[in-house]
């Protein structure tokens, strides 16, 4: 299988504000396919973020990853997401998911029906960008003739799902443009997942493209072994919350929630196997990341978005992965 796939950077959330823009033009400049903003609640924002990332580069595609369905109402979405689709044309990709559970509960957003949530925001939203007037009510949202004064004028924005569960993957592939793969995904899970997205196709009777983008915590240092250690802790962060749909393809569910019991975050971060790392992580030597992308790409990803766990050292992170990573993951 091929394994010619194109590669982004993640920023936002750890990334401090007024770091995003220099960053984002850094990453142009350095070869980076893609430029990702995460909308982690309560970091930084998603839209607000590729705002910026737009107006400080020219050309690369930029990819919102993910905003929640339901923490802004559809039409407020959409009219986001069409402002920047016209101030840029061709350029951005919309990243919906439900956003993460706990967070959403903090702000006391989280629905009854997270699919039926999510189905009704991202149809929503495209029939507002193509100048739709929406008249709904009953449902998770509720319309009274709303229609953007500002629709998209050029081609569709790709609206895509970032999801984790079954029925969300197969939801993506029967409404959505594109599916977008949380950070700890391991290289069955990604199989596995386009098995989920597929089957939404097949009840869809869709056949045009639906790429795959896989996020992934990034560490790479001359010495693989620090490298490989930051990503340990930053792993053991996201698996801390207890076992998911990523962690029972995996195999680890049982094995984690019993280190979850034993004392939470750093019994998770000092008993868990090297090889969660190995598999749940792109981290090591520049040759050794370069290896686990590549596997990645052939496994299934269209692409890679990479987020930088030790976001002090970015610049260098930026240039180290120009210079030694990216040549290695080109054809």
């Amino acid at each position: 299988m091929s394994t010619q796939g194109k590669i982004g950077l993640i920023l936002g959330s750890a990334i401090a504000p007024e770091d995003i823009a220099g960053a984002a033009t850094q990453a142009e400049d350095s070869g980076f396919d893609e430029i990702w903003l995460a909308e982690d609640y309560f970091f930084t924002g998603g839209i607000s973020g590729a705002s910026v990332v737009l107006g400080a580069t020219s050309e690369i595609t930029v990819g919102l990853g993910v905003v929640s369905a339901v923490a802004r109402h559809p039409s407020v979405l959409a009219m986001e997401l069409a402002t920047l689709s016209r101030s840029s044309p061709g350029r951005l990709i919309a990243g919906v998911g439900l956003g993460v559970p706990a967070w959403v509960r903090q702000m006391g957003l989280h629905p009854r029906s997270p699919l039926q949530a999510v189905r009704e925001c991202v149809t929503a939203v495209k029939s507002l960008l193509g100048g739709d007037t929406l008249d709904r009510h009953g449902g998770v949202f509720d319309f009274d003739n709303v229609k953007l004064t500002f629709p998209e004028t050029g081609p569709p924005m790709p609206v895509r799902l970032g999801v984790s569960g079954p029925n969300m993957l197969r939801l993506g592939g029967e409404i959505a443009d594109g599916t977008i793969l949380s950070v700890c995904s391991s290289l069955r899970y990604v199989e596995w997942a386009a098995e989920r997205i597929d089957e939404g196709r097949e009840i869809a009777g869709r056949t045009d493209p639906h790429p795959i983008t896989v996020f992934a915590l990034y560490a790479v240092d001359d010495d693989g072994q620090a490298a490989r250690d930051s990503a340990r802790a930053s792993l053991a962060f996201y698996r801390q919350h207890g076992p998911n749909a990523l962690t029972d393809v995996y195999g680890i569910s049982d094995e984690l929630q019993v280190l979850i019991e034993q004392g939470g975050y750093e019994a998770v971060r000092d008993g868990m196997p090297d090889q969660w790392v190995a598999d749940l992580t792109v981290a090591g030597t520049p040759a050794e990341c370069a290896d686990k992308i590549r596997a990645l790409l052939a496994g299934g990803a269209d692409s890679v978005a990479l987020a930088p766990i030790a976001t002090d050292r970015l610049s260098e992170i930026i240039d180290l992965t120009a210079s030694e990573v990216l040549p290695l993951t080109r054809p």
